[in-house]
């Protein structure tokens, strides 16, 4: 037997909107939903593999030259993508 509970529909703007309580949590940022009849359907959005990703990439062509890199930035500690982690190179 599913697990069931009462929850109330409120405005959010101009949405209806439901508060999901934990124990039917989904995973993910990101979820479907879809109307069968006067049922709604909520399903997370499968994350995607990166062999997934990867088949959705067109390949350069042979002949295609990429631009050179400007070796004057070196990464500093930590993330390297965090504003201010590079510094010129002396």
């Amino acid at each position: 037997m599913a697990h069931t509970r009462r929850v109330r529909l409120f405005r959010n703007g101009r949405n209806q909107a439901v508060r999901i309580p934990r124990e039917f949590e989904l995973p993910g940022r990101e979820a479907t939903i879809r109307k069968v009849g006067d049922r709604l359907i909520l399903e997370p959005v499968p994350r995607r593999s990166l062999p997934d990703v990867l088949a959705k990439l067109t390949p350069l062509p042979p002949n295609h030259e990429l631009p050179d890199v400007d070796e004057t930035l070196i990464p500093l500690d930590g993330d390297p993508f965090e504003p201010g982690a590079v510094s010129e190179r002396q």
